[in-house]
């Protein structure tokens, strides 16, 4: 899979001149905005589950060290095999020596944003070793060579049309219809004999449960079963922020989680995998391994702790007004949308990395959807003072804001400079919208401004009239 090219503006203007992008996006983000609201409407319930999941999330957090050696402990004596890693390079290499170890040729994949996180399916590409994904829309975006645009639908960008014609030039047996049913059934004849050549399956893993050091994996498909349970080897990864005290806390997190990511009750598989094969097991791996990953969360504990609390349910995205308009592959990382504008400069530097905190619009609806409360508008605020205070935003926008400031703390020259663009701006409307401005090239390439009104705000409100 090829990372997406060029800078974020680059990226950006792409996007934002893809109208096919556009309905691909509201088909899937506006289904599942419904859907959420639907769910949550019919849960009288709803605020005091959310309250509790995020107090439940805040006591693993801050006790992860004390769950997290009770995990390994309960993990170990089912059988099952457990790895720390520091950073990506390290918890790739550890999944790549335990399939080699096994001598797998072909490995099976349970769709995981941890693995893309740590670049694990360049690193099993790099190491020869054939990787089968098997989630549907992982399946179709492998095809395609692309990465996920979406946490819980990685081919959100991607319509049907553009499905079928994917399935027609890559399938051994091609769908005999375009509609969904016969495409559906096209790939699961595809995927069936990797399901049972496939000598390691790899997975990740929704939470740890501490009590028992079982492993809880929730899907639609079933594909992440049958990754996990033919093959001789399973390999978990995950992120040590999945950690909870009980199985118990894990099941009122999934009520939170399934209805905020599809607006289901229940998902179709919720799965509890704890140890290898036993005695008298008519199926399951020989071999359990369970890679736990830091990549930077430990730091994230003391700076911003709220953020290990996601569940990467993907409703911030969902609720995003830039997400829905440039979609996941413009973010550049693993994580688009706000929770990714947040752990990308965790990830990757903020100097590299700070369009994404400053493209945010701050109108506060990821944290209104968000299950677990996580404050994102003021992580996002805090990324971007923190980049302020560095110094790396170039310098025509540091004048730029400078000058606005300036205007700003002079509140007579700040209405005269608006009582003069006001009347400008009106110059280049037609019928009632501006779509070109001087100077404003970013504001009207991909969209038509309304045409101002007659006077400003605040005018209005001297009037006593409505704004």
């Amino acid at each position: 899979m090829s990372a997406p090219a060029g800078t974020f503006q680059e990226r950006v203007d792409k996007a934002l001149g893809n109208a096919q992008l556009k309905v691909a996006l509201e088909r899937t983000t506006g289904n599942a905005r419904r859907k959420r609201a639907a769910a949550v409407e019919a849960w009288p319930d709803f605020v005091a589950a959310r309250a509790a999941a995020a107090a439940i999330k805040d006591h693993s957090i801050d006790h992860m060290a004390y769950y997290l050696e009770m995990f390994e402990r309960n993990a170990l004596a089912s059988g099952a095999q457990v790895h720390w890693a520091r950073d990506p390079d390290e918890a790739c290499r550890i999944v790549i020596d335990i399939c080699k170890a096994a001598n797998a040729k072909t490995v099976t994949r349970s769709k995981s944003m941890l693995g893309e996180e740590i670049g694990l399916p360049h690193a099993l590409a790099d190491a020869g070793i054939r990787r089968v994904e098997t989630d549907l829309a992982e399946h179709i975006i492998q095809l395609a060579g692309e990465t996920p645009s979406h946490i819980i639908w990685p081919a959100a960008h991607r319509t049907r049309e553009d499905v079928a014609i994917l399935f027609d030039q890559y399938h051994r047996e091609k769908p005999t219809a375009h509609d969904v049913v016969s495409m559906v059934g096209s790939a699961r004849k595809e995927l069936r004999e990797d399901f049972f050549a496939a000598d390691v399956g790899i997975s990740g893993a929704n939470f740890l449960c501490a009590d028992t050091g079982a492993i809880c994996t929730i899907t639609n498909e079933g594909n992440a079963e049958l990754t996990t349970t033919p093959p001789r080897v399973h390999i978990v990864t995950a992120g040590i922020e999945k950690i909870v005290a009980s199985t118990e806390h894990a099941l009122q997190l999934t009520r939170l989680l399934v209805r905020s990511a599809t607006g289901a009750d229940l998902t179709q598989y919720t799965t509890f995998h704890c140890g290898p094969k036993r005695p008298g097991d008519l199926d399951g791996p020989d071999q359990f391994h369970i890679v736990l990953v830091d990549h930077g969360r430990t730091e994230m504990l003391t700076e911003m702790p709220e953020m290990l609390r996601c569940l990467r349910c993907g409703a911030c995205l969902n609720h995003c007004v830039v997400y829905r308009a440039i979609g996941g592959h413009a973010y550049g990382g693993a994580y688009p949308g706000p929770m990714g504008s947040v752990l990308t400069p965790v990830f990757d530097g903020l100097e590299q990395t700070r369009d994404l905190p400053s493209a945010c619009t701050l109108n506060g609806q990821c944290r209104q959807v968000c299950p677990v409360d996580i404050p994102l508008p003021t992580m996002l605020r805090h990324w971007r003072e923190q980049s302020w205070r560095a110094g790396y935003e170039p310098k025509t926008l540091r004048a730029a804001i400078g000058l606005w400031a300036y205007f700003a703390a002079r509140p007579r020259l700040y209405q005269l400079a608006q009582a003069v663009a006001l009347p400008a701006m009106r110059l280049f409307a037609k019928g009632g919208w501006i779509s070109s401005l001087p100077l404003a090239s970013g504001w009207t390439a991909a969209r038509d401004l309304p045409k101002p009104p007659g006077e400003s705000f605040l005018t209005s409100i001297r009037k006593g009239g409505t704004p």
